[in-house]
């Protein structure tokens, strides 16, 4: 171990392979949201590029490899204090909502005033519950203040990491539990994977990443020997798909087709995408080797605007089929289209979120 760690930090600056780790896991996630989007439409998806998008890439490949980096990003951080970690984390809880309007909420009214009452029920808001549907940065938030409470009980990261994996068993033995009410399901739902639909991300299915994403980050910190850490993330890629295309062909598996089932994931389940971390990770490390200055640079201005990126996909994705579908009422979308939608959709997203960062640097005075 010696060989690999050192006492001090040696790593402080920005990590060029878990940049371009999340920035792949963002492509996966706009990719994933096409496809969505896709299906409540007319389409002729192959389940090839089904299994490729929602039952790999832009499942284990994505909002675990984003959660687990969000836990190295804490200790990288430069603030660390409890309030900031729970005041930031109610801003961007705030910020889930205003995903859940750019998702649910204005392509529902959008799409009931130019493709009809019926077409509407692609983007339902369940009378306004699905406002405050527990996204992806919604769980964010909600981790954020988890870990600032921690920190103000002094809690050390493996205690942290303990937790964590109680909460993901518990989380595994009450997924799908129905309270019997929209209300109950919807507030419950941001802690286990409750009935109905209103979560996505629950924190106890999913605390585990950020939780063991810091504990790697006080490792990795002081990492010299970057090579030799990744030494086994091919073998770890290996050992990961294996099991997640295995659990393709069980009932009720992982990624069986049930979106949910990869949303409320098993504790096993969740093992398995913490050593696809791993590999996705190491393999990053090995690509960065070989990349321009150029490419790294963008990939790291690139990763920090990973949230803004996010927030923009869903107020964009749903908007484009819905004028696709309004400009021909005929279209039926395939592979190709999917594809071509989604590269588009990455590029506009990624340059307006460069763009709202550069006017406000300059609203702000900086260079």
């Amino acid at each position: 171990m010696a060989k690999i760690f050192s006492k001090e930090q040696v790593n402080r600056d920005r990590q060029i392979e878990l940049d371009l780790a999340k920035c792949l896991a963002i492509i996966f996630m706009i990719f994933l949201h096409c496809l969505f989007v896709t299906t409540g439409f007319k389409h002729d998806i192959s389940v090839p590029m089904t299994r490729a998008i929602q039952q790999l890439l832009g499942g284990p490949f994505a909002a675990p490899v984003f959660m687990f980096a969000m836990g190295v990003g804490f200790v990288y951080s430069k603030n660390q204090k409890p309030f900031y970690l729970i005041s930031r984390g109610i801003k961007i809880m705030l910020l889930g909502v205003a995903v859940n309007i750019g998702e649910f909420f204005i392509p529902h009214f959008l799409t009931y005033e130019l493709l009809g009452k019926k077409q509407s029920q692609v983007f339902p808001i369940a009378e306004g519950m699905l406002l405050f549907c527990v996204d992806i940065l919604a769980f964010a938030g909600l981790s954020m203040i988890t870990i600032g409470i921690f920190k103000k009980l002094k809690l050390k990261s493996w205690h942290i990491v303990i937790i964590a994996v109680v909460l993901s068993v518990i989380g595994s033995f009450v997924r799908f539990y129905d309270f019997k009410g929209n209300l109950l399901d919807l507030l419950t739902g941001y802690f286990i994977g409750s009935a109905r639909g209103f979560t996505a991300f629950p924190l106890f299915n999913g605390f585990i990443f950020p939780a063991v994403g810091m504990l790697f980050g006080e490792l990795y910190i002081r990492c010299s020997n970057k090579k030799k850490l990744f030494c086994l993330s091919p073998l770890a890629l290996v050992v990961s798909i294996t099991y997640f295309v295995a659990t393709w062909f069980i009932p009720n598996g992982f990624l069986s087709g049930d979106i949910h089932y990869y949303y409320f994931m098993t504790t096993i389940d969740a093992v398995f995408c913490l050593i696809c971390v791993y590999g996705v990770i190491g393999l990053c490390y090995f690509i960065s080797l070989i990349l321009p200055n150029s490419i790294k640079t963008f990939v790291s201005k690139t990763s920090g605007n990973l949230n803004t990126i996010y927030i923009i996909q869903w107020f964009i994705i749903p908007i484009t089929y819905i004028l696709i579908c309004y400009c021909n009422r005929n279209v039926k979308f395939n592979d190709i289209s999917l594809i071509i939608i989604a590269i588009i959709e990455i590029v506009v997203c990624i340059a307006i979120a460069a763009g709202y960062k550069y006017v406000l640097k300059k609203g702000n005075g900086e260079k």
